[in-house]
């Protein structure tokens, strides 16, 4: 696993202020060890596992957030039961920006979907943003597309404000 200064260093060079990422030339996809907790979306496979170690060592750089559970609940026909009846709710969810301003919870399904069952209001939340959650990329070939993908996205952005500002 990459140290803290390692990842660190990394971050800084990912974002530009524009909001743009670039690639590092040195980027090294998470590892994907026994055991790892994987969360697929596509091509994009975080390494939940290693995302949650670094988290616990960097808890200074990561605050928590209440999120509203209601603002991230929705049907989930393909979770466990009896995983949800097992959840511990007051284990902060882990939320990724997937796009400028919109998040998903890439960790924690089955807790949101208990605390929504019992009626909670909020939850406890990490919430990554994209040049600290692009680290945990299994892949080179996730990792140059999640880049492309987020960028695309600022780019469309922007495109829709100068839009909005001239009419």
């Amino acid at each position: 696993m990459r140290s803290g200064l390692q990842i660190g260093k990394c971050m800084n060079m990912q974002k530009k202020k524009s909001g743009l990422l670039t690639a590092d030339k040195n980027y090294v996809p998470a590892s994907k060890d026994d055991g790892d907790e994987l969360f697929p979306n596509g091509i994009f496979v975080f390494n939940i596992t290693k995302m949650i170690e670094y988290i616990r060592e960097h808890k200074d750089e990561m605050p928590l957030h209440s999120i509203e559970v209601r603002a991230f609940t929705r049907d989930f026909s393909r979770l466990n039961e009896n995983h949800i009846d097992q959840s511990d709710v007051t284990v902060p969810l882990i939320l990724a920006e997937i796009s400028p301003g919109k998040y998903n919870v890439i960790d924690g399904n089955h807790r949101i979907e208990k605390a929504y069952r019992m009626g909670l209001d909020h939850m406890a939340a990490y919430k990554l943003k994209p040049e600290q959650h692009i680290l945990f990329l299994t892949s080179l070939k996730a990792y140059h597309a999640y880049i492309e993908y987020w960028n695309s996205k600022i780019k469309c952005g922007a495109i829709r404000v100068k839009e909005e500002a001239s009419s």
